[in-house]
């Protein structure tokens, strides 16, 4: 991630226009570039305000990753990105509201170890769906990853499997599921639970895929199209049903919320 694409500092330059940008204005748009419309980076913190209503009611906040594979530097890793996000792992979940409607939120740090999904981010992400599940609530979740945490070998790998089986479950019980994949999603988790909304939104320009376009450009040796694996490219060809500017995302919402669950709960998840 380059200076540029971190909502940090007074001053911050569009890495789409080269425009130089007063921090306060930009947060004050969405993070969204008043020239060009480039969609900064953002983190977990500015997606919950922009989204929920009133905050998270984070669970799980105490889980935390251990070395089952004791990899080499991995533990000292973990410390660095424990002290950069103030979180134990990559994801967060919990209960919130959007436009008064309780639902299960939940979002993912690409600080952390760029946002990889092992054991612990996993076991939380199949805690949420279960909670969803269980409460019979609408589960929204944002994703921004590099794929499945190597450290953890065949433990993050299995995570695929496993949130998407309970996704399988939550389809069975007739609950919608809003994957909201942000840039950059890729990996396992892009060819997971990301992937598996009964809705799929993601904001412009977003680069979604499994392996990365330099990758696949050095693997097959042929040039790429241009745009592709860009949020536009996957909506032309049927991969994403919607791409939506970030300071519309909460409406979007809340409009899809009113068709696709228009009961009227209270936070337990009864009618």
């Amino acid at each position: 991630m380059t200076q540029s694409q971190t909502p940090d500092g007074m001053w911050l330059r569009c890495d789409g226009c080269g425009e130089i940008l007063y921090r306060k204005a930009l947060e004050r748009n969405f993070f969204i570039c008043m020239r060009c419309g480039h969609h900064f980076r953002i983190f977990p913190e500015q997606y919950i305000k922009i989204i929920l209503d009133n905050g998270l009611k984070e669970l799980d906040s105490d889980l935390a990753p251990s070395d089952p594979l004791e990899f080499p530097q991995y533990r000292e890793k973990l410390a660095k990105a424990r002290s950069k996000t103030g979180k134990p792992d990559a994801f967060s979940y919990g209960k919130g509201k959007i436009s008064g409607r309780p639902v299960v939120f939940g979002v993912m740090d690409f600080r952390f170890i760029g946002g990889s999904m092992g054991s612990v981010v996993g076991e939380k992400i199949a805690r949420s769906i279960r909670l969803a599940r269980n409460k019979r609530l609408p589960l929204i979740i944002v994703s921004t990853s590099g794929g499945a945490r190597m450290h953890e070998g065949m433990f993050s790998l299995m995570q695929m499997a496993k949130t998407a089986a309970e996704l399988g479950l939550l389809r069975q019980a007739h609950i919608p599921y809003i994957s909201i994949p942000v840039d950059p999603c890729t990996g396992g988790v892009m060819a997971s639970f990301a992937s598996l909304g009964d809705i799929i939104i993601s904001e412009p320009g977003a680069l979604l895929g499994f392996a990365g376009p330099r990758v696949i450009e050095n693997t097959i040796g042929e040039k790429l199209p241009k745009g592709f694996q860009r949020a536009e490219f996957l909506l032309k060809h049927g991969f994403l049903d919607m791409v939506v500017s970030r300071r519309d995302l909460k409406e979007t919402l809340t409009r899809i919320l009113s068709i696709l669950w228009p009961q009227k709960q209270d936070e337990s998840g009864t009618l």
